[in-house]
């Protein structure tokens, strides 16, 4: 993906998965390996750069559902109560929230491919997506997935979208924030997130294994593209530093 010209193909990758399953470090990871290879990449992360109304969304979550400030960890745990609570109400208040959200990203992605004159990001990676906030959502309900289809249609297309896989167990002892229960039901509706909206489930696995498993799809990725145009020759081939 090195640029020869003024044109730059940029590849959009977005992370998500349930709390605990990693995503910060496989980010940290993937960065490392980027500009190692001299790309230059770009970092969103949803909950600072994209969500509306954040600061009322956390006061709701501290001061109406009495749940914890800060990241759990094993030595300090804490409770966490937002996404995890549940109720008809609260699911008509977050489809409104997560379509403001998603006027934002579309926005903030935008903006970021819009840079131009050599400054302008090769790789936007997302640390979460707007994939997290629908599978806060029931998916069997027949009104919430055809919200949930609107909404798909209507989000960029991520290059390559990244679900972390993760034991919900494991992940409750790296981030015990939110119940167990809920992280077993939250595991479940990303699986089948991850099919309704093609996306790529990275399996649990040791850090390393999983790191070199995305980088073998974000390869595979390329590989395609330039298949599909190898006759541009701005585009040349470069692998990925492990």
């Amino acid at each position: 993906m090195n640029r020869s010209s003024g044109q730059n193909k940029q590849l959009l990758i977005s992370f998500c998965g349930i709390d605990g399953a990693g995503k910060s470090t496989q980010i940290s990871l993937l960065r490392r390996a980027l500009k190692n290879d001299g790309h230059r990449v770009e970092l969103i992360t949803f909950w600072d750069d994209v969500v509306a109304l954040k600061r009322f969304r956390e006061d709701v979550g501290h001061k109406v559902f009495k749940g914890d400030k800060g990241v759990g960890s094993p030595e300090a745990p804490i409770r966490r109560r937002d996404k995890n609570v549940q109720s008809p109400f609260l699911t008509l208040c977050r489809m409104a929230l997560y379509a403001l959200d998603l006027l934002s990203l579309r926005r903030t992605i935008g903006a970021v491919r819009r840079e131009e004159n050599g400054v302008g990001a090769d790789v936007i990676i997302c640390d979460r997506f707007i994939y997290d906030e629908l599978a806060n959502l029931k998916l069997d309900n027949m009104f919430t997935r055809f919200y949930v289809d609107a909404m798909l249609r209507l989000a960029p297309k991520p290059d390559l979208a990244f679900v972390l896989d993760a034991n919900p167990d494991a992940a409750f002892a790296r981030k015990p924030e939110y119940p167990l229960e809920f992280l077993h039901s939250n595991r479940e509706a990303y699986l089948n997130l991850a099919r309704i909206a093609g996306m790529t489930i990275i399996p649990p696995a040791p850090i390393n294994e999983a790191h070199q498993d995305i980088l073998r799809h974000i390869e595979q990725k390329r590989d395609a593209e330039l298949n599909r145009d190898e006759a541009d020759p701005v585009m040349t081939r470069k692998p990925f530093a492990a």
